[in-house]
């Protein structure tokens, strides 16, 4: 009996014991397919989390690249036809209510969408004078001025008042006087006032007429405050020199600096007349050989001008200095927008476009800095008359010669976006030629915004290039010696110490590298290259000199601890390097080698430059490069090594002809992974660098990058502005590059481990 109780027992045991593996069995398997399932879910994350980001920056980026386009709201007849012909139409800034200036000195107010009246106010015109000219000012600011028969011309200035009532905006129009009621006596001789010119500022007013006799009669009037508040005008007046007969145009820049006559035969006189007694003829150009001006018209600020013909094209002329700082005009751009003659060309009064409009009613929307055609449309059915275009460019009127109104909505968001804008060569306004620029605000309202993404490529690269040409060297023969020839005791302190430098914060190597870094190379420029020289050389006489050493003595030092040997080989060498600098720079760059460089090559040495980028870079990608690199070296199978060893190779020979060709495929990705964390670094470039995003190849300047450019610039931009998605289209030309590099990088390391998976 008690046989049998011990045979049961041993059984149910065994049972239990078989119990017992079978769940642990079937518990290891339910954690390996956890595990697994964890695994795929968390790669497809990944790859979904990159898809989404992609398709986000595409979907901030497409609406830059989307045309412009135009809706008609409205068709009625001109209202109050009884107040005269029109000789100016204008919008408000909401587009809610227009007026038209008529050759009865009548000012009719009239709803932009309907055409209904809202106020008709005659201006101040003496009853016994006739209206004998008519101009309003080109930079947009509502003033408006009639010329008089007796020589005399009344300023006027529509504005208009918002309110709120009940929560209702109402917009009053007025009409107001800024010199006065009285018109304003420019010819003493009392003749009959031609063509006007003027220019309104803030106590500085500034006329060009052309007078009874022929002439160009400039007068310019300041108003001055006394300290009991009594106001002051002083009137300069001057004559011209130039004949008036030919003169169809003229405009006077905002900054009331510059004088522009154009004659119907092409011709242009660009006056300097910022000393209001003596104006100086500067240039006389041909702006439109063997054409007829039919409009002229400043680009939004004054810089430049538009002059449209009568073969439908319309040319840009810009005020560039020369090398003697003497302004002088030049053809910057061109545009062919009509194979009929043009009617008009009206600039925007907040951007650097334009709309023109020809003979047949189309209507051309432009941009100066894209070069680009973002509108064309035939707005009229009838010969147009007059052109309104709204202070915000997103509406215009066009009266037909019939009385006709039409009133079109404009929808064109980003117009200073192109192609060519963005990767050109773009000629800005008062720049002597085309260039590479990015500048994206001002504190100016007239600015011309500069997007071109090219210097901030041409950085990314040049840091990125000079981060690997410090970083590559030394972490691939780091690695190399640490994984194939270094003692395992000393692989074991070495290895951990330089991963942890991957975990120092770029924050503080940027911190470091501009406020320690960047004194410490400029004071120390010759050092650091004679130590650039003298250390390899160094190096190598003491791998000689121990190769001649009694072999008792190098048997001391354990196989593989050599390296030990050069610490203070090195810190010897440095400090000598940094000795006798002075010395040499005295000696033979005349105390200063920055100031010889610039004095004998020109090379200007910018403190934060890309040898401070290089180097403080390139120690935050030494700690990734050099990781990876070393496991794939130390990885390569121990067989192969001892087997080239046992066929007669050197140590040298194996690894030159067999470990690194095995690890070639994990020290390319090694590169490649450093090369995208290079391209891809912000805080030490925003830190360690000038940021301008100049193109200089010099190792001694500086540059901008994107991820700079998007970390600097991302939190002043206004949302869904061209600047905010300018940087996002920043941000996708970073994540494409980083995306292109990587699936190259993996389509060589996979033809790399097919080609050497045999050895």
């Amino acid at each position: 009996m008690p046989e049998i109780s011990s045979n049961k027992a041993v059984k149910l045991d065994s049972a239990m014991q078989v119990s017992d593996a079978s769940l642990h069995q079937r518990w290891r398997l339910l954690k390996d397919r956890l595990a697994r399932y964890g695994i795929v879910i968390g790669g497809w994350g990944v790859i979904v989390a990159i898809i989404l980001i992609f398709f986000y920056l595409l979907y901030v980026v497409v609406p830059l690249f989307i045309p412009a386009s135009a809706k008609s709201l409205a068709e009625y007849q001109m209202p109050a036809k009884d107040k005269g012909k029109t000789l100016l139409l204008a919008l408000e800034e909401q587009n809610e209510v227009a007026v038209r200036f008529t050759d009865q000195a009548q000012a009719v107010f009239f709803k932009a969408q309907t055409g209904q009246p809202v106020l008709t106010e005659a201006l101040k015109v003496p009853q016994d004078m006739k209206i004998t000219s008519f101009a309003p000012q080109s930079s947009g600011e509502g003033v408006v001025a009639y010329g008089l028969s007796n020589g005399s011309l009344l300023i006027a200035k529509h504005s208009y008042r918002v309110t709120y009532p009940k929560d209702v905006r109402v917009i009053t129009p007025m009409i107001s006087y800024p010199l006065g009621e009285q018109p304003l006596a420019l010819d003493a001789e009392g003749g009959v006032l031609g063509m006007i010119a003027l220019q309104v500022g803030e106590g500085n007013t500034t006329v060009v007429a052309k007078t009874a006799s022929n002439k160009l009669k400039l007068l310019n009037i300041t108003q001055e405050k006394t300290l009991f508040g009594e106001a002051t005008l002083q009137r300069t007046e001057a004559l011209l020199e130039l004949a008036a007969d030919n003169v169809a145009f003229m405009l006077i820049d905002k900054e009331q600096r510059y004088l522009y006559a154009a004659s119907s035969d092409g011709n242009l006189s660009f006056y300097d007349i910022s000393d209001k007694s003596a104006p100086v003829l500067k240039e006389l150009v041909n702006v439109s050989p063997g054409q007829k001006i039919n409009s002229i018209d400043f680009v939004n600020g004054g810089l430049s001008l538009l002059v449209a013909d009568s073969s439908g094209l319309v040319s840009q002329w810009s005020v560039v200095r020369d090398a003697k700082n003497n302004p002088g005009l030049q053809k910057i751009r061109s545009f062919k927008v009509s194979d009929v003659a043009l009617m008009k060309v009206s600039a925007e009064q907040r951007r650097k476009g334009f709309l023109t409009v020809d003979t047949q009613g189309v209507i051309g929307a432009y941009n100066t800095t894209a070069e680009r055609e973002l509108l064309k449309l035939p707005a009229a059915k009838a010969l147009p008359a007059a052109f309104a275009l709204s202070p915000r460019a997103n509406a215009f009127l066009l009266q037909s010669a019939n009385g006709t109104l039409n009133f079109w909505k404009v929808s064109n968001e980003h117009p200073e976006v192109s192609m060519k804008s963005l990767w050109g060569k773009v000629w800005y306004e008062s720049y002597p030629k085309p260039d590479y620029i990015w500048q994206s605000s001002s504190s100016s309202n007239d600015f011309e915004p500069k997007y071109s993404l090219t210097p901030l490529v041409f950085g990314t690269l040049k840091a990125a290039f000079y981060a690997m040409l410090f970083a590559v060297p030394l972490s691939l023969m780091g690695a190399t010696y640490a994984a194939y020839f270094m003692a395992p005791s000393m692989r074991s302190l070495v290895k951990p110490t330089i991963e942890l430098m991957g975990a120092l914060p770029t924050v503080i190597l940027g911190f470091l590298a501009g406020l320690w870094l960047a004194p410490f190379l400029e004071e120390h420029l010759l050092g650091v290259f004679v130590l650039l020289l003298m250390l390899p050389f160094a190096v190598l006489g003491f791998g000689m000199a121990w190769q001649f050493l009694p072999k008792a003595y190098r048997q001391k030092v354990p196989e593989g601890m050599e390296a030990m040997l050069l610490i203070p080989v090195i810190i010897g060498v440095s400090w000598l390097a940094f000795a006798v600098s002075p010395t040499m720079e005295a000696l033979f760059f005349q105390g200063d080698l920055r100031i010889w460089m610039k004095d004998s090559f020109g090379i200007n040495y910018d403190q934060r430059n890309s040898l401070v980028v290089g180097i403080a870079m390139g120690f935050a990608v030494i700690p990734s490069i050099f990781t990876i690199a070393e496991d794939a070296i130390f990885s390569v199978p121990k067989h192969l090594t001892i087997g080239s060893l046992a066929l007669g190779a050197t140590p040298w020979q194996t690894m030159i002809k067999v470990v690194l060709l095995t690890a070639s495929p994990g020290i390319f990705s090694a590169v490649m992974i450093g090369l995208g964390r290079a391209i891809g670094e912000t805080m030490i470039v925003l830190m360690a660098t000038g940021n301008t995003p100049v193109m200089d190849l010099s190792v001694f300047q500086g540059m901008r990058t994107l991820a700079a450019n998007v970390a600097v610039e991302m939190p002043e931009s206004e949302v869904d502005s061209t600047h905010y998605r300018v940087l996002f289209l920043a941000a996708l030309v970073l994540f494409m590059f980083t995306f292109v590099f990587n699936t190259l990088a993996e389509l060589i390391r996979q033809h790399l481990r097919e080609k050497y998976s045999s050895l």
